[in-house]
């Protein structure tokens, strides 16, 4: 049997072993390569994460960044896929760096991996445009799964990637009454209704079937809340009634 082989007591078809390897390559090369660029001072984390991440399939470190300002200026001219920033830069924060890169109108998809984070600052990060945030004790495994999640769109908080950062925000309530608790900001009863279902992560779909009421008119609630918030999305939304304490912790 010339085209069979014995392998630790076991006997194989080679053909079939070929035939195998040589798929496996060709669903490794046709899946779309990461792009990644590191920003982070310290030259030894940047050097072990580099060949951790390069080891990985699909994943290619474009370039590094040690300083805030280095930083901006190697995602405008690289423009990789995903940028892993630390929080604590030099010359301008991780959170500074996201405001110029949003001002940039950079499509690079933000990773915040910091070894440590505020509620707040969390806050501050989605509201200036990042996707994920992981801890620097995290496992790699862990931090694989954030870069394919962010890269494919979606969040990444703490442990979990999710579709929606609506239903993480809402985990991250503060417990006490926070500056606006109490106020409703000229929002009618219905409107407030239609608040607390949007935190609650609800469509517009969903809110027309809970309230009784056509899209259309969700729609149109929607909108009236937005101008009287001065905000432009449902993210904004939840964030302002997070921060000013417009939704009970229930």
């Amino acid at each position: 049997m010339p085209n069979e082989a014995k392998h630790h007591g076991i006997y194989t078809d080679r053909g079939h072993e070929q035939r195998f390897k040589y798929h496996r390559q060709l669903m490794e090369e046709s899946a779309p390569t990461i792009n990644i660029v590191i920003s982070d001072d310290h030259a030894l984390f940047r050097e072990g994460l580099r060949k951790l991440l390069e080891a990985e399939p699909g994943m290619r470190i474009v370039g590094e960044a040690v300083d805030g300002e280095d930083t901006v200026r190697v995602v405008g001219e690289l423009k990789p896929h995903v940028l892993l920033l630390d929080l604590s830069l030099p010359k301008l924060s991780g959170l500074e760096v996201l405001a110029e890169l949003g001002k940039l109108g950079a499509q690079t998809r933000t990773i915040m991996l910091t070894a440590a984070i505020e509620r707040e600052q969390v806050i501050e990060a989605l509201q200036l445009g990042v996707r994920g945030i992981v801890l620097k004790h995290s496992a790699l495994q862990l931090l694989l799964k954030s870069i394919r999640c962010v890269n494919e769109g979606q969040y990444w908080i703490g442990h979990e990637g999710v579709s929606d950062v609506i239903q993480a925000l809402r985990r991250m309530k503060p417990s006490r009454n926070a500056p606006g608790a109490g106020r409703n900001f000229g929002l009618s009863s219905r409107e407030m209704e239609v608040i607390a279902l949007i935190v609650a992560g609800y469509t517009n779909k969903d809110l027309a079937r809970e309230l009784g009421i056509s899209e259309n008119t969700a729609k149109h609630h929607l909108t009236n809340i937005f101008d009287k918030l001065g905000v432009s999305n449902r993210l904004e939304l939840v964030l302002y009634a997070v921060d000013n304490g417009l939704v009970t912790n229930d």
